[in-house]
């Protein structure tokens, strides 16, 4: 069985997992620093790392609801995952949440898979095949112009009035998990997605190879690639895009100096 396969397969049993959970009821509470976390989240993570560990033994982990271990940063290849992006939207009862695994080598990977099973929406790609939405190959908007363009974010961060120049107007919404916007990018129902915030390996790893293989743009507000596998696994923002909106949207935000 290959990677893909293998995370494919995964991925559609914890979906299973995670919305038999919810129709079950919930158990919520915070973590540390105050996001929510439920059982179905830990119990799709031990899931996951159960499956996924007993077919590749030698591959490292690297999880959202898994104490971090540095063994991973000595491994070929790595799983990167999150369990449940985009909790809250889960634990409120809306659909757009998904299920993130990636194979990781070299710092960038080269199998993912994004699973809404709400929306029985699956996205998946590798390293040298094409980007797919339930089996059927995508790719990005051809927007030109950010006026009129279909963005994912924050729209009080959009009109805030500190910006050099105000953004001209937008279709902005918001989906509550980062794997599952970047999708929507790569597959064209969005136009772009912006967040001035930092996120985790685990948010980003699967759905950055599905937007470069469906051709659109991914990096940090400035510009800069991610990598993966990284003692603190963490990305300092985003900007995801087709590549004409891309170079706008960056010469809007590079500026920022974020903390």
């Amino acid at each position: 069985m290959t990677d893909l396969d293998l995370i494919l397969q995964a991925a559609k049993a914890a979906g299973e997992l995670a919305l038999n959970a919810r129709a079950g009821g919930l158990k919520i509470w915070s973590k540390d620093g105050g996001s929510p976390v439920t059982d179905a989240d830990l119990a799709v993570d031990t899931l996951l790392k159960t499956e996924l560990q007993a077919a590749r033994p030698d591959y490292g982990w690297l999880s959202e609801e898994t104490a971090d271990d540095p063994a991973r940063l000595t491994t070929t290849r790595q799983f990167v995952v999150d369990p449940i992006d985009g909790t809250v939207a889960f634990m409120k009862g809306k659909p757009w949440f998904a299920v993130s695994i990636a194979v990781v080598e070299n710092g960038q990977p080269v199998a993912g898979v994004v699973h809404a099973p709400a929306l029985n929406e699956t996205y998946a790609a590798t390293a040298d095949g094409p980007a797919t939405l339930n089996g059927v190959i995508i790719e990005p908007s051809a927007t030109q112009a950010l006026e009129g363009a279909a963005m994912l974010g924050d729209a009080k961060m959009f009109r805030h009035p500190a910006w050099r120049e105000p953004w001209p107007d937008m279709r902005i919404e918001s989906r509550n998990s980062i794997a599952y916007r970047v999708c929507l990018v790569a597959a064209g129902a969005f136009d772009a997605a912006v967040a001035l915030s930092a996120k985790s390996e685990w948010d980003v790893a699967a759905a950055d190879l599905i937007r470069r293989r469906a051709g659109a743009w991914l990096s940090d507000h400035q510009g800069r690639d991610y990598a993966y596998n990284r003692p603190i696994p963490q990305v300092p923002s985003l900007v995801c895009a087709n590549q004409a909106l891309a170079p706008l949207i960056l010469s809007r935000v590079g500026h920022i100096e974020l903390p």
